[in-house]
């Protein structure tokens, strides 16, 4: 068997959305020493091809971080491979809330030096030493607490479109810059109860071991972070503290927790949340756009890429050489913004 995908995605894509068969959007994460991370990555890949799994998987030696979609009737049977690893066994999954059976549509499994890219290289610190879980309700809790502080540990633009009451944002697109960041903002309260929180759990674990690392004494972090608090609220008739809408990776780049609408079109100024990508391929800038705005620019970000994707396909190409778009993020905190038409 092969052990990466030698189809279009493209192809593959079309095929997913062409395709009736009930998917489940899975995510999960654990940190646990690997000591080949290459072997497992190609048992992973051969084991999970067979069950039909799409997403996103990055191994390293620290451990596993997943986004995946499930065939619906093969979920029990991943389960049970899964938990076939002693580390692994009994393992949180975290079941998407609002999902399509869309969200991937090719396997892809990585090896990376870190499941999170975390900035991290002092060798004492340990991720042994974390910071203590709490679920929905200790969550509710404790935030109940005005001395209590709540920060997100997600990129700007997942905080703009949803994010718990009271939470405090670390203004940056990368982890690996939040979490000396966090630890700036928070220096003069030490003694402070803090909670972190992120989508699924991985980043805020890992940001609370280095809180502690760093002499902080009260952190604690929401296990299975919005997902698996938003299933939580639902399952046990809990107040739900989260409003908006929760980002994720994936083909939806958002799932819907609330009805509320707290972010803006970035090109018009009107109550919107949906995140897209230029259709530019020059550009691909991610950005929120409404329904108006995504008709009037053909789902393009400016007038410039609306003109540029209405050239011949040869021009477009060459216009696309040695053009490097980076980390194409809209952040209204940059003083070099992208200038969106109208924003």
């Amino acid at each position: 068997m092969a052990l990466h995908n030698r189809i279009s995605r493209q192809e593959l894509k079309d095929r997913i959305l062409n395709d009736p068969t009930p998917r489940t959007t899975i995510s999960f994460y654990c940190y646990f020493r690997i000591e080949d991370p290459a072997v497992f990555r190609n048992t992973l890949y051969r084991a999970l091809t067979e069950l039909g799994v799409m997403g996103r998987i990055y191994v390293a030696a620290e451990g596993i971080n997943a986004q995946i979609s499930v065939p619906s009737a093969n979920v029990d049977a991943f389960r049970s491979y899964l938990y076939s690893y002693p580390e692994l066994d009994g393992l949180r999954l975290n079941i998407a809330v609002d999902d399509d059976g869309k969200s991937f549509y090719v396997l892809d499994i990585k090896v990376r030096n870190k499941i999170v890219a975390d900035g991290i290289e002092d060798e004492t610190f340990d991720m042994a030493n974390k910071g203590r879980y709490v679920n929905a309700e200790q969550f509710n809790q404790l935030s109940d607490d005005p001395d209590t502080v709540i920060i997100d540990m997600r990129n700007h633009y997942e905080f703009e479109v949803g994010h718990f009451e009271n939470a405090i944002e670390v203004p940056s697109d990368t982890f690996r810059d939040q979490l000396p960041m966090a630890v700036d903002m928070m220096e003069a309260n030490k003694e402070a109860n803090i909670i972190m929180y992120c989508t699924g759990g991985i980043r805020c674990e890992k940001a609370s071991a280095f809180m502690l690392h760093k002499g902080f004494k009260n952190v604690f972090h929401l296990e299975g972070g919005i997902i698996n608090y938003t299933n939580q609220v639902k399952e046990q008739g809990l107040a739900n503290k989260f409003h908006g809408k929760n980002f994720v990776f994936d083909q939806r780049l958002g799932e819907r927790i609330t009805e509320e609408i707290i972010a803006q079109c970035h090109q018009c100024g009107k109550p919107a949340d949906t995140h897209v990508n230029c259709v530019n391929d020059a550009c691909h800038l991610l950005f929120i756009q409404c329904d108006e705005c995504r008709e009037k620019y053909d789902q393009c970000c400016s007038t410039a890429c609306q003109e540029v994707i209405h050239l011949p396909v040869e021009q477009q190409k060459e216009l696309r050489k040695g053009a490097d778009k980076g980390r194409n993020v809209f952040n209204k905190s940059r003083q070099r913004k992208p200038k969106l038409n109208g924003g």
